[in-house]
């Protein structure tokens, strides 16, 4: 069967090999792409190309994966891609993924597109739980993710339910507590809104810091025996090897820093780390499937080589490097405040024209009512004006009877003195003229008395109709002369310079680095102990709805591991106090590289 298997195999060996070119697939993390590749190509050359059309400079990082017989394997460099045991398929498929974690990800990781790749993959490994993530720090995550994508918090645009598509959290975490989907996204909004004025790149290197303190992140596991058939896990990452036991992939049982390594070699299924020192005893262990061996003895190869690499001094290559990408951040930092501060007055613009816009409907609503009260002040001098001149014809018609009344009175009286008996009548109906010539004058005052008011009633109708008039008059002039804000009025561009400094290596200088170094470290501790408060609000705000039954081994171990104060940091503090084997090479380096990051 070995035979045809090898005959299989040399049959798609001698077919691709009769073709000039073939074809490959590479997944990123983003997007997927094909090209054409030679049939001598090695692996160096594929790796290259798809490098050059990423943009990626910092390649030590990363690796071509692949899947053959349900083992994880990475395409080599310096062999032909044909002569490896690729898929058999056309086109290839390749994932572009990281190979080698940093050590320290906010130093090291200097290319927004590297920076980028490494957030897409972590948090991937963290939402499929390949990373052990404690819930808490699960939601300051996700927060950090949602700030990635979206940018600002903005409560008029970022209304509840616009999570709701969104894969923020472990299902384990979803799991553990008894909350609905709202009141996880309240919960993450909260903090989301917490991290305004951060750009995407600042918001993705919070998430890589916090996940770098994981005690799962950046290992790669491996199952193994020792010598008794005991079986184990061993870790490999950036600082040694670790050993763990099968059920606890979180506290190491012990630990091998690359700088205490001397050799690591294998022999068929057999493992061998020596240690440096002459009396440390040999660690032993088998791993029983031969792929799995190459992969593991690359991955220490590679872990060890950068191990070595960042104790060194920077090649011109990646000091120019890093200096460009420091140039390009300052760049995008100054570019981003200018789009800021345009959006701030622009926003500030929008303002002053609504609030015009709002005087301005004000005034018109003022000038509208104004008019309307002209109207009726004009309506009711009109009817004023009539009914005085009703009433003054009134009361010269009644002065007419008064006069008619009184004639006939003259008359009467002369004709009274005719004789006794009529005069006597005269006299009655005179005097029965008199007191309806009296009535009828007292009318006429009385009609007289009622003009006259009519009249004053005439006047003051039209002194407030003058009035009415004043008033639109002054409002409308004052909606003429109301300045309109233009709607281009926005800042120019900033414009910047930058001198370059320069620093001479001196006493003074290391003393002055030294206080700098300290006044880092301070600040640092500060930053730590307020992520740790964040964390820790967090975990008691969610912590009454916890569901105990449910906790996975890991969330187990992980809270023990809390409660006596062990961690991923104080495990990697104890590896760099114990194997360094001297301090005064490491502070020069130090202090020299903090200089040239200075100039």
């Amino acid at each position: 069967m070995a035979s045809a298997l090898a005959a299989k195999m040399g049959f798609n060996s001698l077919l691709r090999k009769q073709a000039r070119n073939f074809r490959v697939r590479i997944c990123t993390m983003e997007s997927e792409e094909e090209f054409n590749c030679e049939v001598k190509w090695k692996g160096k050359d594929l790796f290259d190309l798809v490098c050059r059309s990423l943009g990626l400079w910092e390649t030590w990082f990363f690796g071509l994966q692949y899947t053959i017989k349900d083992t994880v394997a990475w395409l080599k460099m310096e062999k032909k891609i044909l002569d490896q045991e690729v898929p058999n398929e056309e086109p290839i498929t390749f994932f572009f993924l990281v190979k080698f974690y940093p050590e320290n990800i906010e130093e090291e990781l200097v290319q927004e597109i590297t920076q980028r790749l490494f957030f897409l993959q972590v948090k991937k490994k963290i939402l499929e739980e390949e990373i052990h993530c404690p819930p808490e720090a699960s939601v300051l995550l996700a927060s950090y993710a949602v700030h990635a994508k979206y940018g600002d918090y903005d409560p008029n645009v970022h209304e509840p339910g616009f999570l709701a598509e969104e894969e923020l959290l472990p299902k384990r975490v979803i799991n553990l507590y008894q909350m609905t989907a709202e009141m996880w996204e309240e919960r993450i909004t909260v903090c989301y809104a917490e991290h305004r004025g951060r750009t995407r790149d600042e918001a993705e290197m919070e998430y890589l810091k916090i996940a770098q303190d994981l005690d799962m992140y950046g290992i790669n596991y491996f199952l193994i025996r020792n010598k008794k058939g005991t079986g184990l896990l061993l870790g490999v990452d950036a600082l040694g090897l670790h050993i763990y036991e099968p059920e606890n992939k979180l506290t190491p049982k012990c630990s091998f820093p690359w700088n205490e390594i001397r050799n690591i070699s294998y022999s068929d299924k057999e493992f061998t780390i020596k240690p440096v020192g002459k009396k440390s005893n040999t660690f032993k262990f088998i791993s029983s499937r031969l792929r799995v061996n190459k992969l593991i003895l690359q991955l220490c190869i590679g872990n060890h080589d950068l191990f070595m690499r960042r104790r060194q001094v920077d090649s011109l290559e990646i000091q120019q490097l890093k200096a460009q990408a420091k140039k390009e951040r300052a760049r995008k930092q100054a570019e981003w405040q200018r789009l800021q501060r345009e959006k701030k007055l622009r926003k500030e613009a929008e303002r002053a024209r609504a609030e015009m816009e709002r005087k301005l409907i004000q005034l018109q609503e003022e000038a509208h009512m104004a008019s309307e009260a002209l109207l009726r002040s004009e309506q009711t001098a009109d009817l004023l004006a009539e009914k005085a001149q009703i009433a003054e014809e009134e009361a010269k018609l009644l002065a007419q009877k008064a006069a008619e009344v009184e004639t006939e009175m003259q008359r009467i009286k002369v004709t009274a003195m005719r004789g006794q008996e009529e005069r006597r009548l005269m006299e009655q109906k005179m005097l029965e003229a008199e007191m309806r010539a009296l009535k009828e004058s007292e009318e006429s005052e009385r009609r007289t008395k009622e003009a006259e008011q009519l009249k004053q009633d005439l006047q003051e109708a039209r002194e407030s109709e003058r009035r009415a008039r004043n008033k639109l008059l002054e409002i409308t002039s004052k909606a003429i002369n109301s300045p309109v804000l233009p709607s281009d009025s926005f800042p120019p561009d900033l414009s910047y310079s930058r001198e370059n400094l320069s620093f001479d290596f001196k006493d003074t200088d290391m003393k002055r680095l030294s206080m700098e170094i300290e006044k880092e470290k301070v600040e640092y501790m500060e930053k730590s102990k307020h992520l740790q408060e964040q964390l820790n609000e967090l975990k008691t705000e969610i912590e009454s709805l916890k569901l105990k039954e449910r906790e996975t081994p890991l969330d187990i171990i992980h809270n023990q591991n809390t409660e006596q104060g062990t961690s991923k940091q104080s495990n990697f503090k104890k590896v760099r106090t114990v194997h360094i084997s001297t301090k005064e090479p490491i502070l020069w380096f130090f202090l020299y590289s903090k200089l040239r990051s200075k100039i």
